[in-house]
């Protein structure tokens, strides 16, 4: 089950992940110093919306190799919120940056995987019983979603 499905509709996700980091850069450029406006109290500003994707592809990156490598892989979730404790640290670029070299090793390894091996099953504690092809287009769901959420703000 892929939460973020909707988002994704038919869009290839390999495409989709492989613009990501382009589309985060042009977002930061547009949204200069409003890249710290939160859009609504309570809610994460574009800076904090891309310290939080940096934390998610290391999540991915771990997710990926493990559902390679064990049989029958049964994800770790994470407390989203409790690593977001600590995104005043980071600024936007250097929050960009880490994305974008987690992404481009990411992607590298999403290249080699083979059709049998996107249907290889694994779990996740939440979602139930799943193929390592979802956790792909989890990524571009996700993607997208957040990058919505970043436009919204400036406007772009």
């Amino acid at each position: 089950m892929n939460p973020y499905a909707s988002f994704l509709a038919d869009q290839d996700p390999r495409q989709v992940i492989s613009a990501t980091a382009n589309r985060l850069n042009d977002l930061v450029r547009a949204l200069g110093g409003a890249v710290d406006q939160s859009p609504a109290p309570g809610k994460w500003s574009p800076r904090e919306v891309i310290c939080h994707l940096a934390d998610t592809e290391l999540v991915f990156a771990f997710r990926l190799r493990q559902s390679l490598a064990e049989p029958f892989h049964t994800i770790q979730p994470f407390d989203q919120d409790g690593w977001a404790a600590r995104y005043a640290i980071y600024d936007a670029m250097s929050a960009l940056e880490m994305f974008a070299a987690a992404r481009e090793w990411n992607l590298k390894l999403i290249a080699s995987i083979t059709k049998e091996e996107l249907s290889k099953k694994l779990t996740h504690p939440e979602r139930g019983e799943m193929v390592l092809g979802v956790i792909i287009e989890t990524m571009a769901g996700h993607d997208l979603n957040h990058l919505a959420q970043i436009e919204a703000v400036g406007g772009v």
